[in-house]
């Protein structure tokens, strides 16, 4: 299941993600095919030394969460061990402080770091260009390393409507979900959510097949249960597992409602082309960043992680 792939340079994943992808380059080619003014340009994050808690700037402003409604799950800890995922009950390895460097980038954004939050910063999407990428490992292991987090409430919900797997990476039963809230207003998406053993960490299946995911993602009806549901609490991240956008018409969709995205790119694969069509369909959201899969790092070299992405 796992793969390696070397390149030989030293820097974290993000740091890499930004000097492999000329990132200015692929806007600035797509400001050129068009007459009109060239759109605001997305970052391309990389590590800092940020806060130690960007939870507490969540919960300062409010006050107690409602209890916890829907069903519950047991995880299963051998088939995340087998798919390479980061482990919750162990002690953190190479992997997970790679992801810890990821995951404090975004919540700071979405805590606005001393400012205003940006907007719907707490929805967060995880996608790739094409499938087979990781981008579905990158965003399991991202909400595993969120859920870590003290005051956090961390709901990982399965967009790839087409190919949805996050329950049965977690072990988990399947059911009704996102797409059964989307199509049918009696459903209630809270109901949906599946509470794992896991400390702070939820799953929202995808749901039922449909072939209207596209035109569902992008109703108001949509917009009206993300607020919802993101609004049950506020130390809630929602992180949205998408489909590959070079393969799916929902991810561009499914990218106007989040406040951030986080695109994943696979080391000597992904190519510019790609990666510029990728970025064009998921403008949507006005914050993306790149995150570099599929990484060997030299012995002299920054060695956080040497991990292959568990393919779509």
């Amino acid at each position: 299941m796992n793969k390696h792939s070397s390149i030989q340079a030293s820097g974290s994943l993000l740091e890499r993600a930004a000097q492999k992808y000329d990132f200015a380059a692929a806007l600035r080619g797509a400001a050129q095919a068009e007459a009109t003014p060239a759109p605001q340009q997305r970052e391309v994050f990389t590590p800092t030394q940020p806060a130690a808690r960007p939870s507490d700037m969540f919960r300062e402003a409010f006050n107690d969460t409602p209890p916890a409604s829907g069903r519950h799950g047991t995880v299963n800890r051998a088939r995340l061990a087998e798919g390479g995922f980061i482990l919750p009950d162990e002690r953190p390895g190479a992997l997970a402080e790679e992801f810890r460097i990821v995951k404090r980038q975004l919540l700071l954004r979405a805590a606005g770091e001393g400012g205003q939050p940006i907007q719907n910063g707490r929805m967060i999407l995880v996608g790739s260009a094409k499938p087979d990428e990781g981008k579905t490992f990158c965003s399991v292991n991202l909400a595993l390393s969120m859920a870590r987090e003290k005051d956090l409430d961390v709901v990982l919900v399965d967009c790839d409507f087409s190919k949805p797997e996050i329950p049965g990476l977690f072990g988990l039963e399947d059911g009704p979900g996102m797409m059964d809230a989307l199509a049918d207003p009696s459903v209630d998406a809270e109901s949906c959510i599946i509470h794992t053993d896991i400390p702070n960490l939820s799953v929202l299946p995808a749901g039922r097949q449909s072939h209207d995911a596209t035109e569902l993602i992008a109703s108001q009806r949509t917009r009206d249960v993300l607020d919802r549901l993101i609004s049950r609490s506020p130390t809630r991240i929602m992180i949205f597992d998408s489909p590959p956008a070079l393969s799916a018409s929902a991810a561009s969709a499914l990218a106007a409602h989040a406040g951030q995205a986080v695109m994943v790119v696979k080391a000597d694969t992904t190519d510019e082309a790609e990666l510029r069509e990728a970025l064009g369909l998921l403008d949507g959201c006005r914050h993306i960043q790149l995150l570099l899969n599929g990484v060997t790092f030299t012995p002299n070299g920054k060695r956080f992680a040497s991990y292959y992405g568990y393919g779509d």
